[in-house]
């Protein structure tokens, strides 16, 4: 995973952000600047990378196979990630890859800069390649692949374009500006008596 930083394990080292819960005896591991809501929850074996951010009402799901989320990602609100048994349904996630809320990301590779749309649904062996994105309410079919920089929409996803530079570096945004709200967020968030 690109950025290592040391991870930290269990519960007890998150005071103050969601719960993680072990499963099987195998525990979530989180880069110490990551941001976990306090209403997310991370289970089993799922491995979480530097200032990656996931937000209220996630689940995160490692217990049949793996799940594997790299540096400055943003998992928004109410998006379920989960996997699949067998070799190649683990669930891998690159970095910079922004995932909109509610969605679902299951048993698939989200490759760097992949952009997932406000409900749109990901399932098994699906990948999105370096700089793809999903629209909003997007159904990506089992074992399909978006292109580099390509947009796909409707349901089921078919291509719709292959984006400009200049379209493509406004997504990119969403990746910065996620890594800067969870900063504020692991600072001035504080529950009320």
């Amino acid at each position: 995973m690109p950025d290592e930083a040391p991870l930290l394990q269990g519960s007890a080292a998150r005071v103050g952000q969601g719960p993680l819960f072990a499963f099987a005896g195998v525990s979530p591991r989180i880069a110490p600047d990551a941001w976990i809501a306090p209403t997310a929850a991370v289970i089993g074996n799922v491995e979480i990378g530097a200032q990656t951010s996931v937000w209220f009402h996630c689940v995160l799901r490692g217990d049949t196979n793996f799940i594997r989320i790299g540096a400055r990602c943003n998992i928004q609100d109410g998006t379920v990630i989960h996997v699949n048994e067998g070799e190649p349904f683990a669930t891998w996630i690159g970095d910079e890859v922004s995932i909109g809320h509610a969605a679902i990301v299951h048993a698939c590779r989200l490759e760097n800069r992949a952009f997932v749309g406000m409900g749109a649904t990901v399932l098994d062996g699906a990948v999105i390649e370096e700089g793809g994105m999903l629209a909003a309410g997007g159904l990506l079919a089992p074992g399909k692949r978006i292109g580099r920089d390509e947009l796909w929409a409707g349901s089921p996803a078919r291509l719709m374009r292959v984006m400009s530079a200049e379209e493509r570096a406004a997504f990119d945004r969403v990746a910065r500006h996620y890594v800067n709200l969870a900063a504020r967020f692991r600072e001035g968030l504080a529950p009320l008596p």
